[in-house]
């Protein structure tokens, strides 16, 4: 039990450093690169950004590797009606896991110059920004997994229901890969998109 709790408040704190982080890129830095004078956009880039990306997957790497640890020692012993929502959780957080260390951090290296990283940067940048904008809308459905795992009571839960919220998931990590940001292109449209994505798994899970 002390073991378990330590690997659980190790996760949380990485996770809000990950998330946190995430944030900040959607919904504050991205947002002032699009005002930002010249010479001050610089000057982010060369020292803020590095810093800000130096935390965001550093933060993903160690919330994946205690969240594996979790999931293979205690997954086992949670309440079967919970695994369901831990697996759509933990499948979500693994494809953000992956959006951060394979596509978001390669392609910020071409934006930003770094590690002697060279590319078409305008490319580069809308492809992390999709996947950045991916991870926020996944964030909402990640943290209904697991906060659902132990406090939410869900009865008769499918495999039908799973299969289709697992899809959906899915379905939005495709979308990241070769779609379009579409209606996220915004803050305020990526939020109420994660919201309406908790909705539709939560409803998928209790009605089919």
């Amino acid at each position: 039990m002390i073991l378990e709790f330590i690997f659980r408040w190790f996760h949380v704190i990485f996770g809000i450093t990950w998330i946190g982080m995430l944030y900040y890129f959607n919904f504050v830095q991205t947002e002032y690169f699009k005002e930002a004078e010249a010479e001050g956009l610089k000057d982010a880039k060369a020292k803020l950004a590095p810093r800000a990306l130096w935390w965001f997957r550093w933060g993903a790497m160690f919330t994946f590797l205690t969240g594996l640890v979790l999931l293979w020692s205690v997954g086992a012993m949670s309440s079967v009606a919970g695994m369901p929502l831990i697996w759509i959780g933990s499948i979500a957080g693994i494809l953000m896991f992956l959006n951060v260390w394979l596509i978001i951090w390669p392609k910020q290296q071409i934006v930003l110059g770094l590690n002697g990283k060279s590319g078409d940067g305008p490319a580069a940048a809308a492809k992390a920004g999709l996947a950045s904008r991916t991870n926020t809308l996944l964030s909402g459905p990640m943290l209904f997994g697991m906060l659902g795992s132990k406090h939410l009571y869900i009865a008769d839960v499918s495999m039908a229901g799973v299969g289709a919220s697992l899809a959906l998931i899915l379905a939005a990590e495709a979308n990241g890969l070769f779609g379009k940001t579409g209606p996220m292109t915004s803050v305020v449209g990526v939020i109420h998109c994660s919201i309406a994505m908790v909705a539709i798994i939560w409803a998928m899970l209790a009605f089919l």
